[in-house]
């Protein structure tokens, strides 16, 4: 069974037009394409970044934040208590009073120290200042780095400035060493953040909704790789990230309380979110995506409209983020 899905899953007429194979993707005379299989190699990328997250939220994220005044405050741990630990993990963090009464008789203690016991068990699972300094920073450090090195791998390609380039010659566009590494930078960075979803994130809402984005995320790369639409994806990537640092930097600045240097800093991550995902996207990005192939006579395929279907839902998203965005603004002027 799971080789024939192997086999109907990477069947031609899902990824290639009409009478192009895999075996037209071979390497040869200096070409090189993408190719499915180097995806695995996002996997030990993704433990690489980890190594580096470590170091750098432990060598510069934490000297930074006592800089800009964040202190670290230990939380006071709860005495080790099976029986109220395993109801808290498997019952309730909340326990309502007549449950606390059965709990304090079970532990023979007095009804105070389970109410206490509790509420610092509680505070455990929220995460200090000095951690979510730590996450943002670790967040803005690749947004930035991948936003630089982005604009240094495509300010001097020709689909950076007219983007009907990025359908010329496809599907037999050959890959270049900075797609290469762009794509495998991005897809780890992806992975590592749903390998630690468990840590930064503790509220199982936000953790269902983080595990979604990623994984759409990683699906949306991965599937522009395998079908070669290697221009686009970069483009895509790169419109992304030139907002995001901005808004991971409002963050840590609103966790040290620089108010002033905070709201700034949103502003201009909402100026420069609505000019890449709210025009730049819609009307640059997607326009090729959906009508530029018809123009090549490019045959589309089941995997052209699942990118484009993707790259839709997407749209749809930054439209509801950026009335999410557009009522903080509006509160944030009329409140001053």
């Amino acid at each position: 069974i799971l080789k024939t899905l192997n086999s109907w899953f990477w069947w031609e007429n899902i990824w290639m037009p009409i009478n192009v194979t895999w075996a037209h993707f071979v390497d040869r005379d200096g070409l090189v394409f993408p190719k499915p299989h180097q995806l695995y190699a996002t996997i030990p990328y993704a433990f690489v970044l980890l190594i580096i997250r470590f170091f750098s939220e432990r060598y510069v994220a934490i000297p930074l934040a006592k800089a800009l005044g964040i202190k670290n405050v230990r939380r006071v741990k709860p005495q080790p208590n099976p029986v109220l630990e395993s109801y808290f993990r498997e019952c309730s963090k909340h326990p309502s009073q007549s449950e606390i009464q059965g709990l304090a008789k079970k532990c023979n203690c007095t009804v105070h120290l389970v109410e206490k016991w509790f509420r610092r068990r509680r505070n455990l699972e929220i995460p200090t200042v000095l951690r979510k300094f730590q996450e943002a920073f670790w967040r803005f450090s690749f947004y930035l780095t991948s936003s630089i090195a982005g604009f240094i791998f495509l300010y001097d390609k020709p689909w950076f400035y007219d983007i009907w380039q990025t359908w010329v010659g496809y599907p037999f566009q050959t890959l270049l060493p900075s797609q290469y590494w762009y794509y495998m930078a991005e897809i780890s960075f992806y992975w590592s953040l749903l390998f630690t979803l468990g840590i930064d994130n503790k509220r199982k809402a936000d953790f269902l909704a983080h595990v979604v984005h990623h994984l759409a995320a990683i699906g949306l790369m991965s599937g522009s790789w395998c079908g070669n639409y290697v221009r686009l994806g970069t483009l895509v990537m790169f419109v992304h990230d030139t907002a995001d640092f901005w808004l991971e930097a409002a963050k840590m600045f609103n966790y040290a309380h620089w108010e002033k240097t905070c709201n700034m800093l949103f502003i201009i991550f909402s100026i420069a979110f609505f000019i890449t995902r709210i025009i730049l996207f819609p009307f640059w990005i997607l326009r090729a995506t959906l009508y530029q192939p018809t123009y090549y006579s490019t045959t589309p395929v089941i995997a052209y409209f699942l990118f484009n279907g993707q790259l839709l839902i997407l749209q749809g998203l930054h439209l509801y983020w950026g009335y999410l965005i557009f009522k903080i603004l509006r509160r944030f002027i009329f409140l001053k």
